[in-house]
């Protein structure tokens, strides 16, 4: 099919785009000498993971006890559930484990800690845990430092749960330029393997020392003392990714089509028929400049438009704008006639993903295959 025949609004994934972010982290991380770990949250899409596992990945990470039981059953085996444990979920987690998924899951807590040992261990033995290590005090996590720390470990060696620790540097998302980048990477690094090193030197065993997001495994220079990287967002990646340097814009793989369906002339206001119940409410890159608004615009094939933007977003209606107002100085009647289809690139391609129930895949102008995604939990 080619593009032009897609109904609006429509998810699009650019495949050669994708292969390409694919091979770009998995190059990195064979380079530095650890294993990566995608995180499948930002596609949800058995499809995408596959790629990424034929690309040399090891395991997943999921956010959700519905992603693990989802890509479990399309084969996935080893599955990191990277999300700090609610006790009133380990009868799932051991119902998934009984049926051969190997399952971990993360503790940041000694009341958490203590909910392992109190569950029936299944006929795969007890559910292996990583305790979440604070490297950034953005959110959740025990300090590398702290007693908690080692009093946890105790608690997960005594019950034969203790795995190894992990952290996620969100902090990374804050940084600006190359050097703080490198500098967060290195802080992620170093302050995960102190608190692996902290539990090995009080006898308690550490075999897993997981880290990892996007822009701190791009940046990373060296990663000593690591195991595994988890990094997700860079197989789509998106605006905030671009403001960050870790791509550009034409990187981006996703995207979503929307049709002009009106205008304002006299504002200069296109309107598309791709609100934010379609690109989402995520206004993250609006740190950056210039403001990428609701998210970068371009045309049906992929070429972005300067200086236009979605400046507004209502639930199906998008208002686009050029920077300079009034369309920038043109008839936007004549530049954008109803019809026109245009592309909208995301500000948080995990909230612009979690629109839609699938995604048109492109290899060039035609779409060659149709790839469905899940939401929940």
């Amino acid at each position: 099919m080619d593009i032009a025949l897609l109904d609006t609004p429509a998810a699009l994934l650019d495949e050669t785009r994708m292969q390409r972010a694919i091979e770009r982290m998995q190059s990195r991380m064979t380079a530095l000498g650890v294993a990566l770990r995608p995180h499948v949250k930002t596609a949800k899409c058995v499809e995408v993971a596959r790629r990424q596992l034929l690309a040399g990945a090891r395991g997943i990470t999921v956010s959700t006890l519905r992603e693990a039981e989802e890509f479990f059953a399309a084969g996935f085996d080893d599955i990191l559930y990277a999300v700090g444990l609610a006790p009133q979920r380990l009868p799932h987690v051991l119902a998934l484990r009984q049926r051969g998924c190997n399952l971990k899951v993360v503790v940041d807590s000694l009341a958490a800690a203590n909910a392992v040992p109190s569950a029936a261990p299944g006929p795969h033995g007890v559910v292996p845990v990583l305790v979440e290590v604070d490297t950034d005090g953005h959110r959740a996590g025990v300090a590398p430092g702290s007693d908690d720390l080692l009093a946890i470990g105790r608690v997960l060696h005594d019950a034969g749960a203790l795995a190894g620790v992990m952290t996620h540097c969100g902090a990374s998302y804050e940084c600006r330029g190359a050097a703080e980048l490198e500098a967060m990477a290195e802080q992620e690094r170093s302050r995960c393997v102190l608190a692996a090193e902290r539990l090995r030197a009080a006898g308690l065993p550490c075999r897993t020392v997981s880290v990892g997001s996007t822009p701190t495994a791009l940046f990373a220079r060296r990663l000593d003392g690591v195991t595994e990287v988890r990094a997700g967002v860079y197989v789509f990646y998106d605006l905030v990714m671009a403001g960050l340097g870790v791509c550009a814009p034409e990187d981006i793989a996703l995207s979503v089509l929307g049709t002009v369906i009106g205008h304002q002339r006299d504002r200069g206001w296109v309107l598309v028929d791709a609100g934010w119940m379609a690109t989402s409410r995520d206004r993250g890159a609006g740190a950056f400049e210039p403001d990428p608004g609701y998210g970068l615009v371009a045309d049906e094939a992929g070429t972005l438009l300067p200086g236009w933007f979605v400046a507004q977003a209502n639930q199906e209606h998008g208002i686009v704008e050029h920077r300079d107002g009034a369309g920038g100085g043109v008839d936007v009647t004549a530049r954008f006639p109803v019809g026109t289809r245009l592309r909208v690139l995301p500000n948080h391609a995990c909230a612009t993903a979690a629109q839609h129930a699938g995604y048109a895949v492109l290899s060039g102008r035609d779409v060659v295959a149709r790839w469905p995604r899940f939401n929940g939990w």
